[in-house]
């Protein structure tokens, strides 16, 4: 049986993640897929004042609707995103995260 997943785009809807806040599209597990999942993140400095540690404990590929992000992958590069921008991570990469702007981020977990 085929699953269509809606999200809301009103604030409203936003839970509150590790920092700042997510709206999922769909959840972790949702639909019998464990590892599919997908949201939109959004996070301010005032959040996330000083750059944080993030390890990715499975693929994510992000998507910058708005704002600006700098992303320290450990032992590789560091990437300044913004609007338009797109990366991808692989499960078990160390990341490091600095908000640099209101940022929303669309985000798929895979």
């Amino acid at each position: 049986m085929s699953e269509v997943f809606h999200a809301h785009t009103n604030a409203s809807a936003a839970e509150p993640f590790e920092v700042g806040t997510v709206r999922w599209l769909r959840k972790p597990g949702q639909g019998g897929r464990k590892a599919l999942s997908a949201g939109i993140w959004e996070v301010t400095p005032e959040q996330a004042p000083e750059a944080f540690d993030l390890p990715i404990h499975q693929d994510e590929s992000i998507y910058i609707v708005s704002g600006h992000l700098r992303i320290e992958v450990q032992g590789g590069d560091t990437f300044e995103l913004t609007a338009g921008s797109m990366a991808s991570f692989t499960e078990g990469a160390m990341t490091r995260w600095q908000v640099l702007e209101p940022t929303v981020e669309f985000f798929v977990y895979s």
